[in-house]
């Protein structure tokens, strides 16, 4: 974590001197999420031994149970922690959604493996469709947008074809895929882990003091996003019966920080983005303590 902490501050550091920020970030972001990221999402299933395909089953079922429980505490949850009722939809977004993009891929990565990114792919196919559905309504309100909030293409973007991909490649267990095609995957995946962090810090360069510094309800809601909602988690789906491995893969997707796409949202339908993007800088820069913490526990 600390290796990773090192290329957000690096990223920090180049937002401030002007070699990140502005329209290059939102390039680059685009270029991870719509390039680099789909192809560690299949280089995955292409180096080594391949990911067992008995989780993939098992994993859909613990991420739609996953989701089904945040969802509800998204909604109860945030009346009792705050009392201004226009940062509720945010709260409960940053409850509901952690960074599994972003932050998610390199931190599974470098816990359980390489191949363990499989893993994490398959839980965020429903983590993609909440966020642009629920996370749509948490954040705007119900009745608030005109038009459809959620468009069917997300399920046809380029991350969850390569995630759809990846599950046929492991469910038929092909595994002699030619290293020409296995190779130039893998390089290219490889740029995702140091580029990710380094937009998250170029992201916090751009933020005011006073969001940095955060308040009570900011903090509360950090407490919940990355150690009772995890651990809580984390014994019920025990609870449930389901394996050691899917349970902690699990547990450490609902463990990162809040969500880009909820300051994305919050701009898109001209929301305040004060409290989600305060929350989404403390829960990214406490998570360095946390993600530890909780995998020394369960790991």
């Amino acid at each position: 974590m600390m290796t990773l902490f090192a290329l957000v501050l690096v990223g920090y550091g180049a937002g401030k001197l002007g070699y990140l920020g502005g329209d290059f970030d939102r390039q680059l972001s685009r270029l991870v999420i719509n390039l680099t990221c789909p192809a560690l999402i299949l280089s995955s299933a292409m180096t080594g031994e391949l990911p067992d395909r008995e989780y993939i089953l098992p994993l859909l079922l613990i991420s739609v149970i996953t989701y089904a429980v945040l969802a509800g505490i998204a909604f109860l949850l945030p009346r009792y922690l705050t009392k201004k009722k226009d940062d509720e939809g945010a709260i409960g977004f940053a409850l509901m959604f952690g960074n599994v993009g972003f932050m998610g891929y390199p931190v599974v990565a470098s816990i359980f493996g390489h191949e363990a990114v499989f893993y994490a792919a398959v839980l965020n196919v429903v983590n993609t469709f909440a966020v642009f559905t629920i996370g749509t309504v948490l954040i705007t309100g119900k009745g608030e947008v005109e038009g459809e909030r959620f468009q069917k293409k997300v399920l046809y973007s380029t991350p969850m074809l390569a995630a759809y991909l990846t599950m046929a490649i492991v469910a038929l267990e092909i595994d002699n895929i030619p290293e020409v095609i296995s190779q130039p995957l893998t390089m290219l995946g490889n740029i995702t882990v140091p580029a990710a962090l380094l937009i998250i810090g170029s992201s916090m360069s751009n933020l005011p003091l006073r969001s940095l510094l955060g308040n009570r309800t900011v903090y509360a809601t950090t407490l919940f996003r990355l150690a009772i909602l995890p651990v809580g988690i984390h014994f019920l789906m025990g609870a449930l019966g389901f394996s050691p491995l899917v349970v902690n893969i699990n547990t450490l997707v609902i463990a990162m920080p809040v969500a880009t796409y909820g300051t994305i949202l919050c701009l898109k339908y001209e929301k305040d983005t004060t409290m989600i993007t305060g929350v989404t800088f403390i829960t990214t820069l406490l998570s360095m303590l946390s993600i530890p913490a909780l995998t020394l526990l369960f790991h």
